[in-house]
């Protein structure tokens, strides 16, 4: 049988994926006739696109969404490739949907229009203490729904967990009495993580007040660990929780686009400018290198820029 680069594609792909991935680079070999290098190139372009969607949790190429693939090209970044590679890899995405599309294994092409992202761009934005303050009172009041998003909202600023991470946790990764919760992270990484006592307060609420109503909801075959919990007493859904932080967002009249993502940017460059080690930041984040969190030290120069150039006499 004829190699066509699939071998290269990472084992624990799920099938949708795989299936789609293999089928494009059967067609480079034997539609378009390029060679094993280009292909093989293709190949591993498309390993690090699949091996982020299977981390971010997507096991389905119907899935794939235009903010998936503009979170990839962000991910591209930091990712310490050079600019030229980073731009064959997105090109192989791009090429990649537009075959799925064109040979209906996807409804739509997420990924038509984006484009490479700016190198002057690529500084995360970061609300101010004053702005996640103003999201989390939007949240007072003794609603069920209301106590359930002050906890999250206080659980993603506490300890800038992402999004898939939070909804992740049960009930025995949190600790309420020493203040630290076990999160897990890409490829299922572990790493605990402290929280302080508006978060403790929060998320004791959450657990002793509402939760055991709505946990009772459940059918017996729904798990019975989870953290946080929908209606129908089940793990609330990545979405549900990004619907939280984005209606949160919208109550305070924040004027910048709001997301659970932009609570982790926030984390980190607020415990940063505290004067926090980025290497304790680094643990915190769960990033793999420093390297990857060192982007949030360019967000404290750029602070320190704006404050020397509006207070140093000699600055204009």
């Amino acid at each position: 049988m004829a190699r066509h680069g699939a071998e290269l594609l990472p084992e624990n792909l799920p099938g949708d994926l795989r299936r789609a991935f293999e089928s494009y680079l059967a067609s480079l070999r034997f539609e378009r006739g390029l060679s094993m290098n280009s292909i093989d190139a293709y190949a591993r372009d498309l390993a690090r696109y699949g091996t982020w969607l299977t981390e971010d949790g997507v096991s389905r190429l119907g899935d794939v969404d235009r903010q998936k693939v503009e979170n990839f090209a962000l991910h591209l970044l930091d990712s310490g490739l050079a600019p030229r590679s980073r731009a064959r890899a997105l090109v192989a995405v791009r090429r990649f949907h537009t075959f799925a599309l064109g040979e209906n294994l996807a409804p739509t092409d997420p990924a038509s229009e984006v484009s490479p992202p700016q190198e002057g761009l690529r500084l995360p934005k970061a609300l101010a203490l004053d702005e996640i303050e103003s999201m989390i009172a939007t949240t007072d009041g003794d609603e069920p729904v209301q106590i359930r998003a002050a906890a999250l909202l206080e659980l993603l600023y506490a300890t800038g967990a992402r999004i898939s991470e939070a909804v992740g946790v049960d009930l025995d990764d949190l600790d309420l009495d020493s203040g630290l919760v076990r999160l897990y992270g890409k490829g299922g990484k572990e790493r605990i993580v402290p929280f302080g006592s508006h978060a403790a307060r929060a998320l004791g609420a959450w657990v002793s007040r509402v939760r055991p109503s709505m946990a009772a909801k459940a059918r017996s075959s729904a798990p019975a660990g989870a953290l946080f919990l929908n209606a129908r007493g089940t793990r609330l859904s990545r979405v549900s929780a990004w619907q939280i932080v984005k209606d949160a967002g919208e109550a305070a009249k924040i004027d910048a686009e709001v997301s659970p993502h932009t609570f982790r940017h926030s984390f980190a460059t607020h415990l940063l400018e505290g004067g926090a080690d980025i290497r304790v930041v680094q643990e915190l984040l769960g990033h793999a290198s420093v390297t990857t969190t060192q982007i949030y030290t360019k967000v404290s120069e750029e602070t320190l820029r704006e404050v020397y150039a509006t207070s140093h006499p000699r600055a204009r």
